[in-house]
């Protein structure tokens, strides 16, 4: 489906970002796709798969993404997305602040209920929600290469407009329970759990594997099959994530930071925490509260 199309020119890729990197927009259709960096940030990030298929990595479990889903995360939730069996696809991803939504409306925190009280939603949409949704995506696109006067806050309440129907959705249909793609990836969730929840501990391939009871082979393989991450990406990212955390809404200094979510070296620290939000780490001490999303490699 080739939408975004200007002067006859077949729009492949589409980035934008604000100067606060708090709304981006980005649409691509590729052969094939695996996340090259660590993925959370403090904005909700909306996914809608066009055309594909995917295997989404969110938090500490593993689902199958169809043609047609909406997948809604919340600011600071570790995902990632890789290629199942169909590699090629084609996605629409919008990142927005917080601030927007209430910006609109006072009662935006009813509106968008859902999105505040759940990790991450997935929507299954209908015929008529795909075609409203297909609709808001191509205007806002349309919008981002017109750049006409007030095209970024047009845009914005597009995407609004979008949450609002995946919200209504959620509040109008039960929750489909999601089976795991396979018994592989519901064994590698229970493993991602415990990460999450000791990460602050000496933690190790072979440590964890002894405690599941699985070889360290075994466990390297299948936890970058399952998740997309390999074993000591994914708890440095775990890591970093809450540094980050700290680091915007607390006054901890960065030498106890560093400690207390179980890194050894603060040299190292700064490396891998650079390394995967692209910026050093006081720099999310001087932008308070943050806002701001890792860049798009």
């Amino acid at each position: 489906m080739n939408w975004y199309t200007r002067e006859g020119y077949n729009l492949k890729d589409l980035l934008y970002k604000n100067d606060e990197e708090t709304f981006t927009v980005s649409y691509r259709e590729a052969l094939s796709h695996h996340m090259p960096t660590n993925h959370f940030h403090s904005t909700f990030e909306v996914y809608y798969l066009l055309s594909g298929k995917r295997e989404f990595f969110i938090k500490d479990r593993t689902f199958v993404v169809h043609e047609g889903d909406v997948i809604i995360i919340s600011p600071n939730i570790l995902h990632r997305t890789t290629n199942t069996e169909m590699p090629k696809h084609e996605r629409f991803i919008v990142n927005i602040h917080e601030n927007f939504m209430g910006s609109v409306n006072q009662a935006f925190q009813e509106i968008f209920q859902p999105l505040f009280e759940q990790e991450y939603i997935i929507v299954r949409c209908s015929l008529q929600e795909r075609l409203w949704i297909e609709s808001l995506c191509q205007n806002v696109s349309q919008e981002i290469i017109d750049e006409m006067p007030g095209f970024e806050m047009y845009a914005q309440t597009l995407v609004l407009q979008l949450l609002i129907i995946c919200c209504r959705h959620v509040k109008q249909n039960s929750t489909e329970s999601l089976e795991y793609p396979s018994p592989m990836h519901e064994r590698i969730s229970e493993v991602v759990r415990y990460m999450n929840n000791h990460y602050m501990n000496d933690l190790s391939l072979n440590i964890v594997a002894e405690k599941f009871y699985v070889s360290p082979y075994y466990l390297s393989r299948f936890f970058k099959e399952a998740t997309g991450f390999t074993f000591i990406e994914y708890l440095n990212s775990v890591r970093i994530k809450e540094a980050k955390k700290l680091l915007e809404h607390s006054s901890m200094k960065v030498n106890t930071i560093y400690k207390k979510v179980g890194f050894r070296s603060i040299t190292h620290f700064g490396r891998v925490f650079k390394s995967i939000t692209g910026y050093a780490p006081l720099h999310y001490r001087k932008s308070g509260s943050g806002g701001q999303v890792p860049r798009y490699k």
